[in-house]
């Protein structure tokens, strides 16, 4: 029998705080961080031989959708593989409690379009053995699981809930009774250990939609109506609001999206009224328009100096999109691309053969937010023709290359092969934010700002995030020298635990959980590396997209070993944290 359960030897501690880190040892027992230093004559059930590796805590990823995923993958991944330990799920308003049995299957329709994850595999996968939300989360504590996992309370279904259903509640507002119904179900999910609520408003053009292109519920609910919700933060004095406020209309451009001075106006609103931290999504650098980020921290720093605490989600990960026009759901903020994309394949199809329609989408392409963030169409290039031989001679070839050769505009090209395909054709975007170093750097060396955004669980089939703490740490740490480990690890743990009142996670310190990750400092990498891997690994032989990791020897969650040599391990020691803590 050892004095404890396990000793890590030899690595460099880096505390998550932002001090200096240092080599030295480090004791679990009990789950629990025991002893930091002192650990020389010490004896341990296991040693762990950590001699040029970092030893820091598990990171925090507080933006998933993992809320239908965590009942079939209990590791969350790919967050679980890239070192995060605990995961906020319910982000953007969208979740699965409150939800009336008679309401499930609408419920889940509504995010197959979003989240990319088939009706069948969420029929064959989700227990639904709940209603309210206090039974969700009693749900998720019975649940074997190796990533902690916390919730806040999605707007969408408790709003669904309250007003009979989620079409009836897009129909109309919803009266005096109804508003304080759904302050009553946020104290109860609060009551049940809720971390907050969340919500996106993006306007009728929501480039997250309901599977049939209509907006979600809260994309175009009052302001009046979230002050409201913000109230009852107020009033219990806890919680975070996960915020993507950006009503996109049709004169949006990129100043409309990341500089409106209403939108930061309302923010800052809504901090007041609830006293509570909101979480803001998203700081972005984009090379064509520095002034977004800069403007945004400028905001950011001017909010909290008037008392506002308000909050910068980092999106900083070097990322794009692997797609076909089957799945591919981001074209949503253009009308037309919509209406024409949405649908039964054959009809899409028919509609992409028209020259009026076609004509529309051409008009529109400037409003494709998610492709003016620097993936935009010319760039495209196609990397499989879905067993369409006519169009080998394009592989490889970029739109604006086949444009120019053949006399063609871009948006035509691009159309006509998915056409030509029958949907199956499969493009690749370049980064879909230019990835200036120097731009990401500031961004997250501001006070008010955090590392993320994983997204993990949503847009499962074009669009991985989750590999972004280990992206981070290869390119702004290794690679350019940008940000010091101290500063990465308190922006990928410390802060974001904060933010979310996760008051005993993301450091390490004695008598603490021990959350920790034990890494390879030169050759932590994705795998594949700029690239994604296609696996069929969900309900029903469903598939996504997903990159691996590199580089990360032992992670622990709860001082159980979940990761070794970057594979699973069959340990399931993570906790519902309510109200933070668990």
């Amino acid at each position: 029998m050892g004095d404890y359960d396990l000793i890590i030897r030899g690595g460099r501690i880096c505390d998550g705080t932002g001090l200096p880190s240092f080599v030295g040892d480090l004791a679990v027992s009990d789950g629990k961080v025991a002893k930091i230093d002192g650990l020389r004559r010490a004896t341990a059930e296991r040693e762990l031989d950590a001699e040029g590796l970092v030893v820091a805590p598990g990171f925090v990823d507080l933006h998933t959708h993992y809320d239908a995923q965590v009942f079939w993958d209990p590791y969350c991944s790919i967050s679980g593989w890239h070192g995060v330990t605990s995961v906020v799920m319910g982000n953007c308003g969208f979740g699965f409690a409150p939800v009336r049995p008679e309401d499930r299957e609408r419920a889940m329709l509504m995010l197959t379009r979003n989240e990319q994850i088939s009706l069948e595999a969420m029929r064959l996968g989700i227990p639904w053995d709940w209603e309210t939300f206090p039974e969700f989360l009693d749900s998720l504590d019975r649940l074997p699981k190796a990533v902690n996992c916390t919730s806040l309370t999605p707007l969408t279904p408790l709003m669904s809930y309250a007003m009979g259903g989620i079409d009836e509640s897009k129909t109309r507002k919803p009266t005096t009774v109804e508003v304080e119904e759904m302050k009553r179900l946020l104290h109860v999910a609060m009551d049940a250990g809720a971390c907050g609520f969340s919500l996106q408003k993006l306007g009728e053009n929501s480039m997250q939609a309901d599977y049939d292109g209509t907006p979600m519920i809260t994309d175009t609910m009052d302001d009046e109506l979230i002050l409201e919700f913000g109230s009852v933060l107020a009033e219990r004095g806890e919680g975070f609001v996960q915020l993507t406020y950006a009503p996109l209309d049709s004169k949006l451009d990129l100043a409309t999206v990341f500089a409106s001075d209403h939108n930061q106006k309302f923010v800052e609103e809504l901090a007041a009224v609830s006293g509570r931290p909101v979480l803001h999504n998203a700081i972005q650098a984009i090379a064509v328009f520095p002034d977004a980020h800069r403007g945004a921290l400028a905001w950011l720093e001017s909010a909290n100096r008037n008392g506002h605490r308000v909050l910068g989600q980092a999106d900083h990960v070097r990322n794009w999109y692997e797609f076909t026009f089957e799945d591919f759901s981001f074209a949503d903020s253009a009308p037309s691309w919509r209406d024409c994309l949405v649908g039964e394949p054959g009809d899409v199809l028919h509609r992409l053969a028209d020259p009026e329609i076609r004509e529309q989408m051409r008009n529109e392409e400037h409003l494709l937010v998610a492709l003016a963030l620097g993936a935009s169409i010319p760039k495209f290039t196609l990397t499989a023709t879905g067993g369409t031989s006519s169009l080998d001679h394009y592989v490889g070839r970029s739109m604006a290359d086949i444009a120019e050769t053949e006399g063609r505009h871009h948006v035509d090209v691009l159309l006509d092969i998915a056409l030509d395909s029958k949907l199956k054709a499969e493009f690749k975007s370049t980064f879909v934010k230019e990835p200036v170093a120097e731009y990401n750097a500031e961004i997250l060396k501001s006070p008010y700002t955090m590392a993320g955004i994983s997204d993990g669980g949503a847009h499962t089939k074009f669009f991985i995030g989750g590999a972004y703490p280990t992206d981070m740490i290869r390119w702004l740490v290794r690679e350019e020298g940008l940000l010091t480990l101290e500063e990465a690890h308190m922006k990928l743990s410390y802060l974001p635990a904060h933010a979310a009142g996760l008051t005993d996670r993301g450091f390490l310190r004695e008598g603490f959980p021990a959350d920790i990750v034990v890494y390879d400092y030169e050759n932590l990498a994705p795998e594949p590396d700029f690239s994604y891997e296609q696996v069929f690994d969900l309900p029903g032989g469903d598939w996504r997209r997903i990159q691996r990791a590199n580089g990360y020897r032992w992670v622990l969650v709860n001082g159980e070993i979940t990761i070794e040599s970057d594979k699973e391990t069959d340990a399931r020691p993570g906790r519902l944290l309510r109200h933070g803590r668990g």
